[in-house]
Order: structure tokens, then C-alpha cells, then sequence
């Protein structure tokens, strides 16, 4: 019956294909907005005609996204938020809507990097990357969804990462948190589409939104920010943050349930659903040659990359990231350590 059912409704797509969703004119909130993919996914749907919100905890890197945005011709409402408070999560959504009349897309984007081995990694990690990366997007859909509902139609996309389908050393706190937020949006998606609304969880890979200098690292703070830097800056294991942004704003457009960005990470990805104990045995290699762990003194600390360059990170190797960090705003860092 299941399969009968999904052949009639193959059928009725084909006949009946569903107009393309124009975002001109629609109200769309992006967590995280102010800079990297935030910032790139804004100037995306800000070419389309949306009417933005952008929300994040840095008033100072708000102002120079929305002054950009502005002047390039986009409708910017930019406030700060800390979206692992309920009630200002719920602020935001009531905010956009009070200027905008409604909201109409929701794009879960707000995110934080902890990188190190897990020795050094304190139960405030995991409750930090766990608030930032489900309890944030929990807040913001259960705040949107009864206006959509209202609407008959919404668009949300949750952006967790290939380390939601692959738990990659070093990063356990992350990968955990976006393992959550797949569970989250895959279940939000199923209850939600009755009333109209879509929910897509998008998987990128490794992007170069300039995301690495304000990541924080543990250990040996200057080992990880160079290894992390390196493999977020080269081509061949990375992608630009425009060709991921267009992706998920098409994706967005076609209510896509998942979109996994990058071959790299489709293939990680099917590996791991395939190949279990090889890709087991791939990540205990490749633990075995990132930093090992130091003394607690030290290594607990919280650095930021800003903290942690070396002479290989920046260097020729990291200029594409580093470049992007410049263009994507990222640079408000950099004179709290100067």
C-alpha cells in the first residue's frame, strides 16, 4: 500500500509539477547572520528579493552585515540574539514578524566549532554545541511554526554538517550536536508537513566561509588550528561558501528533504552507511595523527584561531580560507587579540 501510494504520488508531481517558490517579497530569518555562511546565504536570498532578519550575538559584525546588505539594495531588520535563550529565540521570531508581516523561510544557521581531542573536552563543550546547535533550532522552529501553520506554508532549513552523518576525531562536541540537530529536523520534518511547512537538513562538508580563525581549539592549540585550517582551505577538501549558499537556497526553493553539499561528503557519507567497520578503522588512523593530547594546565584552555596561527596557518595553504574570512566578515576577531 506504502508503495502504491508513493507511485500515485509520483504521478500526480509529474502531471501537477509544483509552481517554483519565488522568495521576492518573503519574510526569511537567518540565525548566525552576521558573518561566514550566515552572511553569504543573506546576500543570496537578498539577490532573490527576500526580506531579511539577521540574528547573532555580535552587535559590531551585525551592523557591517546589515549596512552591506543595505547597500546593495536588500530590506535588513539586525538585531542581536542568543538563540540558546528560549525566550530570546522566540524575541527573534516575533520581531521579524512584527516588521515583515510574517515568516516565511527560517534558516537554522547559528554555529560553534570546538576542535581538540576529546581529553581536553569539558561537559560545558558539549552543552555549548548542543544549545547552539539544537536547542537554538528547537527554539526557533517550535517559535515559527505556528505563524507558517497560520500561513499554510513555511520553509525551514537546518544547517548540521557531514559531521552529523560522520563523527570525525577531534571534533566530538560538534559531530554530537549535529547528530542531534539531524535527528531533530528529520522528525520536525515529518510532523510539520501536514500544515504546509518544509524542512530541509542540509550535510556540507568542508566550506571555506572563513569559519577557522574564530573556531576554538583545545590541546595543542596551535597543532589543531593548523591541521584544521589547512584541510578547511584546500580545494580538494573543501568548497567555496557562494557555490554551497546557492545550493542551499535551491534546495530551500524545492522543499528538498536533505541536501548533502560536496563530493567529499557524499562520499563520506555513503561509505559510512556502506562500509561501517573500513570507515571505523579510517577515523581510528586518522586519530592517530592529529595532535595528541597535553597536560590539563594548558590544554583545556579555550583558544581562538586568532590565538593559535602558526607559520603554516596563515600561509599559501590557508589563503583561500583566509581570504574568506576577509570577505565574509570574520575579521572582528581579530582586534580583540591584536
Amino acid at each position: 500500500m506504502a508503495a502504491a501510494g508513493a507511485g500515485v504520488a509520483v504521478v500526480r508531481r509529474r502531471l501537477n509539477p509544483p509552481m517554483p517558490y519565488d522568495f521576492r517579497g518573503k519574510s526569511v530569518l537567518i540565525t548566525g547572520g552576521s558573518r561566514g555562511l550566515g552572511l553569504v546565504l543573506a546576500r543570496e536570498f537578498a539577490a532573490e528579493g527576500a526580506l531579511l532578519t539577521l540574528v547573532a550575538r555580535d552587535s559590531a559584525e551585525l551592523e557591517q552585515a546589515r549596512q552591506e546588505l543595505v547597500a546593495s539594495g536588500a530590506d535588513v531588520l539586525a538585531f542581536t540574539c542568543d538563540v540558546r535563550d528560549e525566550r530570546e529565540a522566540a524575541n527573534a521570531i516575533e520581531r521579524a514578524v512584527a516588521r515583515y508581516g510574517g515568516i516565511d523561510v527560517l534558516v537554522n544557521n547559528a554555529g560553534v566549532i570546538q576542535a581538540g581531542p576529546v581529553e581536553h573536552m569539558q561537559t560545558t563543550d558539549f552543552e555549548d554545541a548542543l544549545a547552539t546547535h539544537m536547542w537554538g533550532p528547537l527554539y526557533t522552529m517550535r517559535a515559527a511554526a505556528p505563524h507558517m501553520r497560520r500561513q499554510g506554508q513555511g520553509r525551514i532549513v537546518n544547517i548540521s554538517s557531514i559531521g552529523g552523518k560522520v563523527a570525525v576525531p577531534h571534533l566530538v562536541p560538534y559531530t554530537t550536536s549535529k547528530f542531534a540537530l539531524a535527528g531533530l529536523s528529520d522528525g520536525m520534518r515529518a510532523e510539520l508537513a501536514k500544515d504546509g511547512i518544509s524542512v530541509t537538513t542540509v550535510f556540507p562538508g568542508l566550506m571555506r566561509t572563513g569559519s577557522h580563525f574564530n573556531a576554538m581549539f583545545k590541546g595543542q592549540h596551535s597543532k589543531e588550528f593548523t591541521w584544521f585550517s589547512i584541510i578547511d582551505a584546500l580545494p580538494v577538501s573543501s568548497v567555496d561558501a557562494q557555490t554551497a549558499a546557492r545550493q542551499i537556497v535551491e534546495a530551500a526553493r524545492a522543499g528538498s528533504p536533505q541536501l548533502v553539499i560536496s563530493f567529499q561528503a557524499k562520499a563520506l557519507a555513503a561509505l559510512q552507511a556502506l562500509f561501517p567497520r573500513a570507515m571505523a578503522g579510517a577515523l581510528k588512523a586518522m586519530n592517530w595523527f592529529l595532535p595528541a593530547p597535553t597536560n590539563e594546565f594548558s590544554g583545556d584552555i579555550n583558544r581562538t584561531g586568532w590565538e593559535s596561527q602558526t607559520p603554516l596557518a596563515p600561509s599559501v595553504l590557508t589563503q583561500l580560507a583566509d581570504q574568506a574570512t576577509e570577505d565574509n566578515n570574520g575579521m572582528h576577531g581579530q582586534a580583540a587579540v591584536s
